[in-house]
């Protein structure tokens, strides 16, 4: 991509989502696009659709494509950082904020955009007071089905992509399939994975505040 978008007033705007926030096994991943008019009219071309719209391999090839077209940032927090970070904060939401500020203040470096928007999530001083304690400010619009901004849609396919790539190359290191979600399915393979690795390895491949980890290893979750 050129490297004029700091260039003159503010244009365009970041979308920011997140992958995994759901999802017992694999890391939370957030990613934060930009796009402007030129950016937007090329990634609605190419077939762009929110990430939950589309399969496991098609959010691979459009991958390939906004990482092309648009300027962007992914964030991915492992299992084990995570975990770190969830026992300091206490919160979910915090926890986001965090890490979104954290893909907007990289991404931030190499444009200007007009506004950043964001699904709804929690209060959005909590990403608004985390990105002014990096001395940064900008305009920041929180709203339901944010994805149907593109920017949105193109960070959510971002951030879908590369937490399916983690999550089936934490399955691979372990040698145990690990299955997206919270339901039962993940439950019986929480079990498997505790007999065959060890209760001490779940941090290194599950959320253990889920309260799939006291069905997985007795007792309570973490």
């Amino acid at each position: 991509m050129q490297g004029d978008f700091l260039i003159g007033e503010p244009r365009g705007v970041i979308g920011v989502d997140e992958a995994g926030k759901g999802d017992y096994f694999g890391p939370l991943v957030i990613a934060a696009c930009f796009s402007d008019k030129d950016i937007e009219g090329q990634l609605l071309a190419s077939g762009l659709k929110e990430s939950k719209r589309v399969s496991d391999s098609r959010a691979f090839a459009l991958e390939k494509i906004v990482k092309r077209l648009a300027p962007h940032e992914v964030v991915v927090i492992g299992p084990e950082k995570y975990n770190e970070l969830h026992s300091k904060i206490k919160n979910l939401n915090k926890l986001l904020a965090w890490g979104h500020s954290r893909a907007l203040e990289n991404l931030l470096v190499r444009v200007n955009p007009g506004e950043v928007i964001s699904d709804q999530f929690g209060s959005k001083n909590l990403i608004e007071n985390a990105l002014l304690a990096r001395g940064r400010r900008v305009k920041l619009t929180q709203m339901t089905k944010a994805e149907s901004i593109t920017a949105v849609a193109a960070a959510s396919i971002l951030a879908r992509a590369e937490f399916l790539r983690r999550l089936a190359a934490l399955g691979e290191h372990f040698g145990v399939i690990l299955p997206k979600g919270a339901g039962s399915i993940v439950d019986e393979a929480g079990r498997k994975f505790v007999a065959a690795r060890g209760a001490g390895e779940l941090k290194r491949a599950a959320k253990l505040h889920f309260r799939n980890s006291g069905r997985v290893i007795g007792g309570s979750a973490h």
